[in-house]
């Protein structure tokens, strides 16, 4: 097996399927990877991560090199090994903390000071030792470190902060290509550059320049709404090559999975399934419903009488909406494996409609 290889097997308008090919596996497009940040999709055993139809999942550079720590994973054979994981990982690379844990970090042209949620302890991330800590956890999909922009943000604000992004790759870019690592992963660019389509052109002819494996678009999802986001997309997936993956950051709920399919886009990830049930939230064929509600009590149906989950298959509502209410471990655990089978049978569904050619009647399971 090859590095990284992307093969398109269908279109369907910009839509496309495929599959990635790399070494620890193939990984079928469009995908949604679970997020599992700290080397665990909660939850979830590894293997019932698998059973549900996911070929790769998330992790989180920031959170693995506070604790354990990139070096001690290292030593324990990396990532795949520590977590029992046998499949392809993404890791991402500590952008997002850059926003989400704006309080706690300094930024400068060198990388982030960050001051640790968990002990108080400073701790600096650069470009070069973000990818350090992804090729010492053993990544197969390795992010460019990037800031990424808050929203509101100025025209002028999103300008400085996506060329600060775009030095930044061009040093993970460098980086990537000194270790032993590369020879078996690949490494992604982030677009960047707000709602603003010069800005986001700009970043994205910048990244080809520099040349990647792979494209994210990330910015996005971050409060500026769907109709927003969408608009960013038109505007920005034309400007990507044509012949490599396009990655959509912290995406979403389904309808925002089906809009992204149709403007291109091959693979995200969201803690929104993962999330959802651990608050007693299902994703289903008729809507969105909470156990937590009242009305469940005595309903004797599964969650979604369409889905081959054993949430489905063996729970019912009611006992279900006990176990919510009464915050038994095992409602977490069977909410999750469900959102998680809803996602990808999604996702089955997406790469199904666009070989059939009608992806435009598409409107979800």
């Amino acid at each position: 097996m090859s590095r990284f290889e992307f093969d398109i097997t269908a279109r369907d308008g910009a839509a496309r399927t495929g599959v990635i090919k790399m070494e620890k596996g193939r990984i079928r497009t469009p995908a949604f990877m679970p997020i599992g940040t700290a080397a665990t999709v909660k939850a979830m055993f590894p293997e019932q991560v698998k059973a549900t139809g996911a070929d790769i999942i998330l992790a989180n550079t920031y959170h693995l090199m506070l604790r354990p720590g990139a070096e001690r994973i290292a030593r324990l054979g990396g990532l795949h090994t520590f977590m029992n994981w046998p499949g392809p990982i993404l890791t991402d690379s500590g952008g997002y903390q850059v926003m989400s844990l704006s309080k706690l970090r300094k930024i400068s042209e060198q990388g982030v000071e960050f001051q640790s949620h968990i002990d108080g302890e400073t701790i600096m991330l650069t470009p070069e030792r973000a990818i350090e800590v992804q090729a010492l956890l053993g990544a197969d999909i390795i992010m460019v470190f990037d800031e990424c922009t808050k929203y509101p943000a100025t025209h002028g604000e999103a300008k400085v902060s996506m060329e600060l992004s775009m030095r930044w790759a061009e040093r993970s870019r460098k980086a990537f290509d000194g270790f032993d690592h590369a020879k078996h992963s690949a490494l992604f660019g982030i677009v960047q550059g707000g709602v603003y389509e010069d800005l986001r052109i700009a970043s994205a002819e910048a990244l080809k320049k520099t040349g990647f494996d792979g494209y994210a678009i990330g910015g996005l999802a971050v409060g500026e709404g769907q109709a927003e986001m969408f608009k960013a997309l038109d505007f920005t997936v034309p400007h990507l090559p044509e012949d490599a993956p396009r990655y959509l950051m912290g995406v979403g709920k389904p309808a925002d999975l089906i809009g992204a399919v149709r403007r291109g886009i091959d693979m995200f990830d969201c803690v929104l399934p993962t999330r959802s049930g651990r608050t007693g939230e299902a994703f289903t064929r008729e809507g969105e419903i909470n156990l937590k509600n009242a009305r469940f009590r005595e309903d004797p149906k599964p969650l979604d009488d369409k889905c081959g989950c054993p949430a489905c298959q063996d729970y019912s509502r009611a006992y279900i909406h006990h176990l919510v209410k009464s915050k038994e471990i095992l409602g977490a655990m069977l909410l999750t494996w469900h959102n998680l089978q809803f996602y990808q049978d999604l996702m089955e569904g997406l790469r199904a409609a666009i070989v059939g050619g009608h992806l435009s009647d598409f409107k979800g399971l």
